[in-house]
């Protein structure tokens, strides 16, 4: 194989889980005009156009589709390897692309960040928050963070967190000023911060426990949000009342700052799990985390499963 389709190839990948070629040239510290060098090289040696390209977008020919499909594992493949080899010099390095909804940071991933940064000094960990579903193949993650555990076949997923509850919680002055509500139904007549969906662009309804129940209740209120530190802190600001992961406020009601409202309605759930391809769990870089992970899981008394 011509060693310039090697060198090359990996920019062609990027271009491809990017999305255009100006994604893929900030993402790898090149110029545009470089990363359009090397797709239009390897399109010359190949003898195939790999994008259709227009002024607004890029996307794969049916040829560039299968090319990609075929290289990209044996690329990843490839840098597994030389990262094993590094691994086996106490010298772990390179970049774990995570991808993870937001309340991931606070609520997990800070901790095993911390301690695989002291640990591993020379591994950059690429944290991209997305409360969107992600296809973490597709686009190039190591990995990924998802509430429950509900996974694809081929994917492992490891606990971060132990299962917790979604929380209604307002701040004393807001309840000793409108009330507090002693049943769902005088949810209506309170401002309640409500959540703007990104993927969807909806409004999310409050899913809460009646009974053993989910019931989906909508609710109206002078703030909408797209972040659930935002909604928390405009609790606190005494705006309205708030629906939260009550980890994000448990310190919070601790000290008084907030109250919970109806917690007999609080819905359980799974918790956060990190999940990966099955072929991905050999990556030093990966394994390394999950270690941490699972160290940190333990010390906290939480069963982490392989």
């Amino acid at each position: 194989m011509h060693r310039d389709l090697l060198l090359h190839l990996p920019v062609v990948v990027e271009v491809a889980r990017r999305g255009g070629f100006a994604a893929a040239a900030a993402a790898l510290n090149l110029s545009a005009s470089a990363v359009s060098h090397a797709v239009r090289a390897v399109e010359e040696r190949l003898g195939e156009p790999l994008f259709a390209r227009t002024t607004r977008s890029v996307a794969l020919t049916e040829a560039g589709e299968r090319f990609i499909a075929a290289v990209a594992p044996a690329l990843e493949d490839i840098g597994r390897a030389a990262e094993s080899l590094a691994d086996r010099r106490g010298e772990l390095a390179g970049v774990l692309r995570l991808n993870a909804p937001r309340l991931a940071a606070p609520m997990a991933l800070a901790p095993v960040l911390a301690e695989l940064a002291r640990r591993h000094p020379r591994l950059v960990v690429e944290l991209h928050s997305n409360d969107a579903f992600v296809d973490i193949v597709a686009a190039g993650f190591d990995a990924g963070v998802r509430l429950g555990v509900a996974l694809q076949q081929d994917m492992v997923g490891v606990r971060l967190t132990p299962p917790f509850r979604a929380v209604m919680a307002a701040s004393p002055a807001y309840l000793a000023a409108r009330g507090t509500p002693r049943t769902p139904d005088e949810l209506g007549a309170h401002n309640c911060i409500g959540f703007r969906q990104l993927a969807s662009g909806r409004l999310y309804e409050w899913e809460l426990n009646l009974g053993g129940r989910t019931v989906a209740v909508p609710t109206q209120g002078t703030a909408v949000v797209t972040d659930a530190s935002v909604a928390r802190e405009l609790a606190l600001a005494g705006v309205g009342i708030a629906y939260l992961f009550e980890p994000l406020v448990a310190a919070d009601v601790q000290a008084g700052r907030l109250q919970q409202v109806l917690p007999e309605t609080a819905l359980a759930e799974d918790g956060l799990f990190l999940y990966f391809p099955q072929r991905a769990a050999l990556a030093p870089k990966l394994r390394a985390f999950v270690d941490v992970a699972r160290e940190l899981a333990g010390a906290a008394g939480l069963t982490a499963p392989p």
